[in-house]
Protein backbone atom coordinates (compact mmCIF):
# COMPACT_ATOMS: atom_id res chain seq x y z
CA UNK A 1 0.00 0.00 0.00
CA UNK A 2 1.16 3.56 -0.79
CA UNK A 3 0.85 5.92 2.90
CA UNK A 4 0.70 9.04 3.77
CA UNK A 5 2.91 10.51 6.76
CA UNK A 6 3.92 14.07 7.79
CA UNK A 7 2.56 16.41 5.40
CA UNK A 8 5.67 18.71 4.70
CA UNK A 9 6.22 22.31 2.78
CA UNK A 10 8.00 23.37 -0.28
CA UNK A 11 8.73 27.23 -0.01
CA UNK A 12 10.69 29.30 -2.43
CA UNK A 13 14.05 30.69 -0.91
CA UNK A 14 16.07 33.67 -2.01
CA UNK A 15 19.17 35.44 -1.82
CA UNK A 16 18.55 39.22 -1.94
CA UNK A 17 20.51 41.97 -0.47
CA UNK A 18 18.48 43.44 2.22
CA UNK A 19 15.31 42.01 1.67
CA UNK A 20 14.30 39.57 4.41
CA UNK A 21 10.57 38.95 3.12
CA UNK A 22 8.36 38.64 -0.15
CA UNK A 23 5.34 37.60 -1.52
CA UNK A 24 5.30 35.27 -4.78
CA UNK A 25 2.16 34.83 -7.24
CA UNK A 26 1.59 31.22 -8.67
CA UNK A 27 2.07 33.39 -12.28
CA UNK A 28 5.57 34.58 -10.65
CA UNK A 29 7.10 31.07 -9.94
CA UNK A 30 5.90 29.73 -13.01
CA UNK A 31 7.36 32.81 -14.75
CA UNK A 32 10.81 32.84 -12.91
CA UNK A 33 11.79 28.61 -13.73
CA UNK A 34 9.96 29.14 -17.15
CA UNK A 35 12.62 31.76 -18.03
CA UNK A 36 10.05 34.76 -18.79
CA UNK A 37 10.54 36.30 -15.45
CA UNK A 38 14.40 37.25 -15.31
CA UNK A 39 14.49 40.37 -13.08
CA UNK A 40 14.05 40.92 -9.26
CA UNK A 41 12.44 44.47 -10.30
CA UNK A 42 9.95 42.34 -12.88
CA UNK A 43 6.25 43.42 -12.38
CA UNK A 44 5.02 39.89 -11.71
CA UNK A 45 7.19 40.47 -8.54
CA UNK A 46 6.76 44.10 -7.86
CA UNK A 47 3.34 44.10 -7.56
CA UNK A 48 2.63 41.82 -5.00
CA UNK A 49 5.44 43.70 -3.36
CA UNK A 50 4.30 46.79 -3.08
CA UNK A 51 7.30 49.14 -0.81
CA UNK A 52 9.66 46.67 -1.60
CA UNK A 53 12.57 48.27 -3.12
CA UNK A 54 13.57 45.44 -5.79
CA UNK A 55 16.95 45.97 -8.06
CA UNK A 56 16.70 45.43 -11.52
CA UNK A 57 19.28 42.73 -11.39
CA UNK A 58 18.76 39.37 -13.09
CA UNK A 59 17.51 36.75 -10.68
CA UNK A 60 19.40 33.50 -10.58
CA UNK A 61 16.94 30.24 -10.34
CA UNK A 62 18.03 27.37 -8.65
CA UNK A 63 16.60 23.73 -8.68
CA UNK A 64 17.51 20.03 -8.41
CA UNK A 65 19.45 18.10 -10.49
CA UNK A 66 18.63 14.63 -9.10
CA UNK A 67 15.15 13.04 -8.95
CA UNK A 68 13.15 13.72 -5.78
CA UNK A 69 9.86 14.30 -4.33
CA UNK A 70 10.79 18.07 -3.65
CA UNK A 71 10.48 18.88 -7.48
CA UNK A 72 7.64 16.41 -7.76
CA UNK A 73 6.13 18.59 -5.27
CA UNK A 74 6.73 21.65 -6.67
CA UNK A 75 6.54 20.74 -10.06
CA UNK A 76 3.09 19.45 -9.52
CA UNK A 77 1.86 22.68 -7.90
CA UNK A 78 3.33 24.58 -10.99
CA UNK A 79 1.26 22.47 -13.59
CA UNK A 80 -2.26 23.09 -11.87
CA UNK A 81 -1.81 26.95 -11.56
CA UNK A 82 0.27 27.50 -15.14
CA UNK A 83 -1.21 25.50 -18.47
CA UNK A 84 2.32 26.83 -19.67
CA UNK A 85 4.08 24.91 -17.24
CA UNK A 86 1.85 21.78 -17.89
CA UNK A 87 1.81 21.79 -21.52
CA UNK A 88 5.85 22.67 -21.78
CA UNK A 89 7.35 21.18 -18.78
CA UNK A 90 4.95 18.96 -16.85
CA UNK A 91 5.32 16.88 -13.09
CA UNK A 92 8.09 14.66 -12.02
CA UNK A 93 10.82 14.18 -10.17
CA UNK A 94 12.84 15.28 -12.70
CA UNK A 95 12.03 17.01 -15.32
CA UNK A 96 13.90 19.52 -18.10
CA UNK A 97 14.03 22.64 -16.91
CA UNK A 98 13.47 25.32 -19.28
CA UNK A 99 16.51 27.72 -16.99
CA UNK A 100 18.87 27.77 -13.61
CA UNK A 101 21.64 25.73 -12.34
CA UNK A 102 20.76 22.48 -10.25
CA UNK A 103 22.24 21.43 -7.21
CA UNK A 104 21.97 18.00 -5.74
CA UNK A 105 19.43 17.20 -2.83
CA UNK A 106 17.80 20.11 -0.45
CA UNK A 107 21.07 20.61 0.94
CA UNK A 108 22.62 21.57 -2.43
CA UNK A 109 19.92 23.84 -3.96
CA UNK A 110 19.97 25.54 -0.08
CA UNK A 111 23.63 25.71 -0.90
CA UNK A 112 23.50 27.29 -3.99
CA UNK A 113 21.20 29.68 -2.96
CA UNK A 114 23.49 30.82 0.42
CA UNK A 115 26.08 31.36 -1.98
CA UNK A 116 24.86 32.96 -5.07
CA UNK A 117 23.66 36.77 -4.82
CA UNK A 118 19.92 37.19 -6.37
CA UNK A 119 19.35 33.28 -6.10
CA UNK A 120 15.82 32.05 -5.71
CA UNK A 121 15.48 27.95 -5.60
CA UNK A 122 12.79 25.36 -4.28
CA UNK A 123 13.72 23.61 -0.69
CA UNK A 124 12.09 21.61 1.73
CA UNK A 125 11.00 24.29 4.67
CA UNK A 126 13.37 22.65 7.30
CA UNK A 127 16.48 23.30 4.84
CA UNK A 128 16.11 26.98 4.25
CA UNK A 129 15.19 27.19 8.33
CA UNK A 130 18.38 25.52 8.92
CA UNK A 131 20.35 27.54 6.49
CA UNK A 132 18.97 30.73 7.82
CA UNK A 133 17.71 31.56 4.17
CA UNK A 134 14.31 33.89 3.39
CA UNK A 135 11.66 32.18 1.95
CA UNK A 136 8.42 33.64 0.70
CA UNK A 137 4.57 33.72 0.90
CA UNK A 138 2.88 32.34 -1.70
CA UNK A 139 -0.78 33.22 -3.18
CA UNK A 140 -2.88 30.90 -2.56
CA UNK A 141 -6.43 29.59 -4.75
CA UNK A 142 -8.09 31.24 -2.24
CA UNK A 143 -5.98 34.64 -3.29
CA UNK A 144 -4.02 35.02 0.18
CA UNK A 145 -0.60 35.07 0.73
CA UNK A 146 0.37 32.07 3.47
CA UNK A 147 3.97 31.40 4.74
CA UNK A 148 4.37 28.03 5.00
CA UNK A 149 3.97 27.01 9.04
CA UNK A 150 2.89 24.18 11.10
CA UNK A 151 -0.46 25.39 11.06
CA UNK A 152 -0.77 26.25 7.07
CA UNK A 153 0.42 22.87 5.92
CA UNK A 154 -1.69 21.37 8.30
CA UNK A 155 -4.58 23.44 6.44
CA UNK A 156 -3.54 22.43 3.07
CA UNK A 157 -3.49 18.62 4.75
CA UNK A 158 -7.25 19.07 5.87
CA UNK A 159 -8.03 19.08 1.29
CA UNK A 160 -7.38 14.96 2.08
CA UNK A 161 -10.62 14.71 3.93
CA UNK A 162 -11.94 12.06 0.66
CA UNK A 163 -8.22 10.41 0.67
CA UNK A 164 -8.92 7.14 -1.45
CA UNK A 165 -8.08 3.29 -0.16
CA UNK A 166 -4.64 3.82 -1.90
CA UNK A 167 -3.42 6.91 -0.39
CA UNK A 168 -2.46 8.76 -3.21
CA UNK A 169 -3.71 12.05 -3.21
CA UNK A 170 -1.96 15.57 -4.01
CA UNK A 171 -2.50 18.21 -1.64
CA UNK A 172 -0.93 20.87 -3.78
CA UNK A 173 -3.17 23.64 -5.00
CA UNK A 174 -6.03 23.30 -1.93
CA UNK A 175 -8.86 25.81 -1.85
CA UNK A 176 -8.82 26.75 1.97
CA UNK A 177 -8.17 30.07 2.64
CA UNK A 178 -5.71 29.20 5.39
CA UNK A 179 -3.31 26.78 3.61
CA UNK A 180 -0.22 26.81 2.30
CA UNK A 181 -0.24 25.85 -1.57
CA UNK A 182 3.03 23.32 -2.00
CA UNK A 183 2.51 21.06 0.53
CA UNK A 184 2.43 17.02 0.52
CA UNK A 185 2.46 14.02 2.52
CA UNK A 186 5.47 12.19 2.52
CA UNK A 187 5.40 8.43 1.55
CA UNK A 188 6.37 5.42 2.06
CA UNK A 189 5.39 1.97 0.49
CA UNK A 190 4.54 -0.85 2.36
CA UNK A 191 3.66 -4.50 0.86
CA UNK A 192 0.12 -5.84 1.68
CA UNK A 193 1.46 -9.00 2.84
CA UNK A 194 4.71 -9.06 4.45
CA UNK A 195 6.45 -13.08 4.52
CA UNK A 196 9.05 -12.68 7.56
CA UNK A 197 6.87 -12.89 10.37
CA UNK A 198 9.46 -11.13 12.50
CA UNK A 199 10.05 -8.24 10.23
CA UNK A 200 6.50 -7.63 9.06
CA UNK A 201 5.21 -7.55 13.08
CA UNK A 202 8.22 -4.67 13.39
CA UNK A 203 7.10 -3.08 10.57
CA UNK A 204 3.59 -3.18 11.77
CA UNK A 205 4.85 -2.06 15.70
CA UNK A 206 7.59 0.77 13.92
CA UNK A 207 4.41 2.14 11.81
CA UNK A 208 2.31 2.10 15.10
CA UNK A 209 4.26 4.42 16.79
CA UNK A 210 4.67 6.35 14.03
CA UNK A 211 0.81 7.59 13.83
CA UNK A 212 1.15 7.62 17.39
CA UNK A 213 3.51 8.99 19.70
CA UNK A 214 5.78 9.48 16.93
CA UNK A 215 3.59 12.38 15.68
CA UNK A 216 4.79 14.58 18.65
CA UNK A 217 8.17 14.86 16.66
CA UNK A 218 6.73 15.91 14.02
CA UNK A 219 6.67 19.78 15.04
CA UNK A 220 9.91 20.19 16.35
CA UNK A 221 11.03 19.22 13.05
CA UNK A 222 8.88 21.64 11.37
CA UNK A 223 6.77 19.01 9.55
CA UNK A 224 2.78 18.84 10.56
CA UNK A 225 1.10 16.53 12.40
CA UNK A 226 -1.22 14.34 10.34
CA UNK A 227 -4.83 15.51 10.85
CA UNK A 228 -6.80 12.64 12.61
CA UNK A 229 -9.08 11.75 9.82
CA UNK A 230 -6.08 10.68 8.10
CA UNK A 231 -4.65 8.87 11.14
CA UNK A 232 -7.94 6.66 11.43
CA UNK A 233 -7.35 5.58 7.93
CA UNK A 234 -3.67 4.87 8.14
CA UNK A 235 -4.87 3.20 11.04
CA UNK A 236 -7.55 0.60 9.11
CA UNK A 237 -4.94 -0.08 6.56
CA UNK A 238 -2.20 -1.60 8.88
CA UNK A 239 -4.77 -3.96 10.43
CA UNK A 240 -4.96 -5.53 6.96
CA UNK A 241 -1.31 -5.76 6.57
CA UNK A 242 -0.73 -9.28 6.58
CA UNK A 243 2.26 -10.91 8.84
CA UNK A 244 3.90 -14.20 7.99
CA UNK A 245 1.03 -16.82 7.07
CA UNK A 246 -1.48 -14.73 8.23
Amino acid sequence: MASGRSPRAVVPTFNLAGIERLRFTPEALAGIFLGKVTKWDDAAIAEANPGVKLPAIALVPMHRSDGSGTTYIFTDYLSKVSPEWQRNVGRGTSVNWPVGLGGKGNEGVAGLVKQTPNAIGYVELIYALQNKLPYGDVRNRAGQFVLASLESVTAAAAAAENMPDDFRVSITDPPAAAAYPIASFTWLLVPTRIADAEKGAAIKKFLEWMLSDGQSFAAPLNYAPLPLAVVTRERQALSKIAVGGS
